[in-house]
């Protein structure tokens, strides 16, 4: 059990180590250059980390998947009018458009090895709680009459996500985000369409 100044030093550790592979990339950083940019020493490193550079990458991994959804809050938290959804899918399109070609998470999972436990552990969590998050907010939607309570909740909350991840996908291959913009927007415009009345222009 960690005391708090133990849990701020780890804290720490781990958003210069994040800071230092978003500057430098995965395979080239090394415990060295995250000891310099924290001022700690090797047993420092090795105490809170013990597995050495794979876990720390795993909590560096994890902090990047908190980010991901920690940037598209507050919409995230609150679908609840078309609006909230607009906004949500403009966190969504300038987060990547910002971080362009180069994915940190996607590095980390790579360098840690996509077939790995934990690397898919910590993919298939961020994702449960993404799909779920919009989930809650095709479920309020229905409940306001302003989705079809017809659709399936949960596997169109699965296709949000899918329609975000193919456009980043194609995004990191080629520079382009026009992919992702036109994912969102299309998958919106049917979701706006499967309520009676509902103007899909509006």
């Amino acid at each position: 059990m960690l005391t708090a100044k133990g849990a701020a030093t780890k804290r720490r550790i781990v958003e210069a180590a994040a800071a230092e592979i978003r500057e430098r990339g995965a395979t080239t950083t090394t415990l060295d250059d995250i000891r310099a940019r924290t001022s700690t020493s090797k047993s420092q490193i090795f105490h809170y980390f013990p597995g050495g550079k794979e876990e720390l990458l795993l909590a560096v991994a994890e902090r990047e998947a908190d980010r991901v959804l920690e940037d598209q809050q507050p919409h995230l938290s609150d679908l609840g009018t078309w609006q909230a959804w607009q906004d949500w899918r403009d966190a969504v399109v300038s987060r990547y458009r910002k971080q362009g070609v180069n994915c940190p998470l996607g590095v980390l999972i790579t360098e840690l090895g996509r077939t790995t436990p934990a690397a898919q552990a910590l993919t298939a969590q961020l994702l449960d709680q993404w799909q779920a998050a919009l989930r809650a907010g095709v479920l309020r939607m229905q409940d306001n009459d302003q989705i079809d309570r017809r659709l399936d909740a949960d596997r169109t909350a699965a296709a949000l996500v899918a329609a975000v991840q193919g456009g980043v996908v194609i995004l990191m291959s080629t520079a382009r985000i026009a992919h992702l913009e036109a994912a969102l927007d299309t998958t919106l415009a049917l979701l706006r369409a499967s309520a009676v009345g509902v103007d899909v222009h509006r």
